[in-house]
């Protein structure tokens, strides 16, 4: 499985933000987050170009790997990566943006996943693993225990809804290559605080982990 850029990936809704996406952005890379992901796809196309190329100059800035959700010739004009909304997207992107780049797909189930995997993409989000407030109703909640076999089908899997520090290790344990964060950072008053927290969990567990296997987790880890 191709290594992720990071442990921890942050997933930008400005309806959520305390502060503008930008200076989130400056926050996540301030805090040592590597890997951030433009949602926002009920912006205007215009609008949401704009905001694509100030949030990658923000990137490269602070050593960040860049990720569009959905639009494949925004991430090619921003030099970012794309996460897709279902498997069905993936050949596509893979023909528009070549075999380097890293593409993701959103799951909410073990055959999604299994499609995802088949379908060529590098990783998914399997969510949602915890209720959300950032999605109140979306649900019924997967649980940790999802985790394990969505971990066997050659993919790398990221654990996505209602994470927290304190679930970061048990999800990881379980099988996952990772976490995504969306509410938990948006909402925060300190988000450089809640990404140090969230990255050191991740350090913490991945170490445990790898104390105890001599399978490589495909991470690299963060600075």
């Amino acid at each position: 499985m191709r290594a992720l850029p990071a442990p921890l990936l942050v997933i930008t809704d400005r309806h959520q933000a305390r502060y503008s996406l930008e200076a989130i952005a400056e926050m996540v890379g301030e805090g040592g987050g590597r890997w951030l992901l433009l949602r926002d796809k009920d912006l205007e196309p215009a609008a949401r170009r704009s905001l694509a190329v100030r949030l990658a100059e923000i990137a490269r800035r602070h050593g960040m790997h860049l990720t569009v959700s959905r639009d494949v010739d925004l991430a090619a004009e921003c030099g970012a990566s794309v996460h897709l909304q279902s498997a069905a997207a993936v050949n596509a992107a893979r023909q528009r943006l070549g075999p380097a780049v890293l593409i993701g797909v959103s799951t909410h189930g073990l055959g999604e996943v299994a499609a995802a995997a088949a379908a060529g993409a590098d990783y998914v989000t399997l969510s949602p693993i915890f209720l959300t407030s950032s999605k109140p109703g979306y649900g019924p909640a997967l649980g940790i225990t999802a985790i394990g076999p969505a971990a066997t089908l050659g993919i790398s899997v990221l654990a996505l809804g209602g994470l927290t520090a304190d679930v970061v290790s048990p999800c990881l344990r379980a099988g996952a290559r990772g976490v995504a964060v969306m509410g938990g950072i948006m909402r925060s008053d300190n988000p450089g605080r809640t990404i140090g927290g969230l990255l050191a969990a991740c350090k913490v567990a991945t170490v445990a982990l790898d104390s105890t296997s001599s399978i490589p987790r495909g991470l690299v880890r963060s600075r």
